[in-house]
């Protein structure tokens, strides 16, 4: 999954994303982090089951030509995202039960 592109923002914190196929993915919106002068969100997947293992989602936010749409596009590098990944653990630690 590549490039998203928001096309709704509900209560509850809820985003719904389309991916490049065109499916629609619901998230829950955890928090936006700034990082090296960018955005980041970690959205969380709303549909998960017992048996995921809650993996968080982090997608880098960029502007696009339509001014009042936002682009989430995936990360590839592996440090910023373990960056953003440890800003957000130390924002909610006492929140979450992070698993090592």
């Amino acid at each position: 999954m590549d490039n998203f592109e928001e096309q709704e923002d509900l209560d509850d914190n809820i985003i719904i994303l389309s991916d490049e196929d065109g499916e629609e993915i619901s998230f829950e919106f955890l928090d936006l982090i700034e990082y090296d002068g960018e955005e980041y969100v970690v959205l969380l997947p709303a549909d998960l089951t017992e048996e995921d293992d809650g993996e968080v989602v982090i997608l880098k936010l960029e502007d696009t030509d339509d001014s009042e749409e936002e682009a989430y596009v995936s990360v590839e590098d592996e440090d910023v995202l373990n960056k953003v990944f440890e800003m957000f653990k130390e924002r909610y630690k006492d929140e979450f039960n992070f698993i090592d």
